[in-house]
């Protein structure tokens, strides 16, 4: 029996994905004997993107990526990452400075 086709959440401008806890994501590859290389074929992104998630250096991702790691560990996105927007969330700068 072919496997349902997963359809990607639409997120609004400006919205970023924040690690719940490093320490969860590197549980969850434990556990599912995922290594750095592996999860970063997977969720197709760099080792080093992967790497930088697990040792802290790096927080935050882009939703489809959140989406991709999350799908790869069979997790759902919550568990990891939760949702935020950007400070201007989406609106330029610029023109907000002209209408004021």
């Amino acid at each position: 029996m072919a496997q349902p086709i997963r359809r990607r959440r639409r997120y609004p401008k400006g919205t970023w994905m924040k690690l719940i806890s490093k320490h969860t994501l590197i549980a969850l590859m434990e556990d599912r004997k995922f290594s750095t290389q592996r999860l970063a074929i997977y969720s197709q992104c760099s080792k080093s993107m992967i790497g930088h998630l697990r040792s802290g250096h790096k927080t935050s991702c882009t939703p489809s990526l959140a989406e991709r790691i999350a799908e790869a560990l069979d997790v759902p996105v919550v568990a990891l990452f939760e949702q935020r927007a950007s400070a201007v969330s989406g609106s330029n700068d610029t023109e907000l400075r002209r209408a004021g």
